[in-house]
């Protein structure tokens, strides 16, 4: 009776200990804030009129460009596990945890992102997997490093970030073309402030790990909430710019002018105030910003 009860108990063990491992790998590809990436990759596709029916075109880019962000963000976790180990909300992830080695997520880092990078060059265009390419080497290779040297990082970061969409429009049209990096500019600025409220709220975080964040540096926030405006005041022309160039109609301009103003609004006040309260309130607004723009921008395609 005992060896059967123990035999039972290590089962479960085992795989309880399974499923952990590949709780584990998801945590390395970062599927939540990845949504966002696949989201503004469709926009693009749509936006460019690209075939939403040729459900083997749409899903293997997708998917590839999932791949290729899942892959990017393991790569960063690994560069960075010693840092997170040391901000409180990071320290849980495998890498900062010791649950999982370097080699280990290595390898599967560069699984995703090469299925991915291949995805998108076979059953895409080679256009769109050279754009995902770019965006995982400026990620990874660029961007995750140069965060423990510079504040600027934060913006360098913004350009792997406002590559999404770029991918979709070279999925759709094969080209590169100036309606392409409207998109491009559009989340490269909504990134700013987004990353300085998070940088704002998670500042001590930030310092206890050496990041030069800009609240880190300069704590008083005059720099940080000073920025937020600046950029979020730049995404309004930029934001209208679909509808000056013939991408979108005359309603979605007023549609968007109207949302990038409340935009706007909720960085205004957390320059006024420089609370966290209102930190939270320019993320929490910038995640609901990004949908809802694509959704009024793909719905007034002229």
């Amino acid at each position: 009776m005992k060896t059967a009860a123990a035999a039972v108990a290590a089962d479960g063990r085992s795989r309880a200990s399974r499923r952990s491992r590949a709780a584990d790998y998801v945590t390395l590809a970062k599927p939540r804030l990845n949504l966002l990436v696949v989201g503004s990759t469709l926009a693009g596709f749509a936006m460019g009129r690209g075939v939403m029916s040729d459900v083997v075109l749409v899903l293997a880019m997708a998917g590839g460009t999932a791949l290729v962000a899942g892959g990017a963000s393991a790569f960063n976790q690994v560069i960075e596990r010693r840092t997170d180990a040391l901000m409180r909300r990071t320290r849980l992830r495998p890498m900062a945890d010791n649950r999982m080695s370097a080699r280990d997520a290595l390898i599967y880092a560069a699984i995703l992102s090469a299925l991915g990078l291949v995805t998108l060059a076979l059953l895409v265009n080679l256009l769109s997997s050279l754009v995902a390419l770019a965006t995982l080497v400026s990620y990874a290779a660029i961007y995750t490093p140069l965060k423990l040297r510079s504040s600027f990082a934060t913006v360098i970061g913004a350009i792997p970030g406002a590559l999404p969409p770029v991918i979709g429009w070279a999925a759709a049209t094969n080209t590169l073309s100036r309606e392409a990096w409207i998109l491009f500019g559009i989340l490269f600025l909504w990134q700013l402030p987004h990353f300085l409220a998070i940088a704002w709220m998670y500042k001590d975080d930030y310092a206890r790990a050496g990041f030069p964040m800009l609240p880190v540096i300069e704590p008083d926030g005059r720099s940080t909430v000073r920025q937020s405006v600046v950029y979020a005041a730049a995404l309004l022309p930029l934001s209208l710019a679909p509808t000056l160039v013939g991408m979108t109609t005359t309603w979605y301009f007023y549609a968007a002018l109207v949302l990038t103003l409340a935009f706007i609004g909720l960085t205004l006040r957390f320059a006024q105030t420089r609370a966290v309260v209102d930190a939270k309130r320019v993320f929490f607004g910038s995640i609901l910003y990004l949908p809802v723009l694509w959704i009024l921008m793909i719905a007034g395609r002229t």
